[in-house]
């Protein structure tokens, strides 16, 4: 049974799911950005790991990352994007790789060169 404002992969697709998350990022729609991460979200960064999707969103309210999308590739329910990251005053260009389960986001990894960042605070 599919409950509103929950997306299912199987009906839209992994990278859809993914993509709907950005934009809600993009918009500062965190409520409903929220509703396409599982609750025990694994999220593992450059700079940190969160172990829960209420974790990860209380940084998002926070730091309002903006996410320009490149190009995206799906295979099955992983998905990975490859972005320029607004974090702060720096562009960074980034990869996420996302997988997708029971129609949430249940995990994803971001990689990026942080020594812009690391440069800019020590300034």
């Amino acid at each position: 049974m599919q409950i509103a404002n929950q997306p299912s992969e199987t009906a839209t697709g992994a990278k859809t799911i993914v993509l709907s998350f950005i934009k809600a990022l993009n918009d500062s729609n965190f409520n409903t950005a929220r509703t396409y991460l599982a609750d025990n979200l694994v999220f593992q960064g450059v700079l940190g790991t969160r172990n829960s999707a209420d974790e990860y969103m209380i940084d998002m309210r926070k730091m309002k990352f903006k996410y320009a999308v490149q190009k995206a590739f799906e295979d099955g329910n992983d998905v990975c994007l490859w972005y320029d990251i607004t974090m702060g005053e720096q562009q960074i260009f980034s990869c996420g790789w996302y997988k997708v389960s029971h129609g949430k986001i249940d995990s994803f990894k971001v990689l990026f060169d942080p020594r812009p960042l690391l440069e800019q605070a020590k300034k």
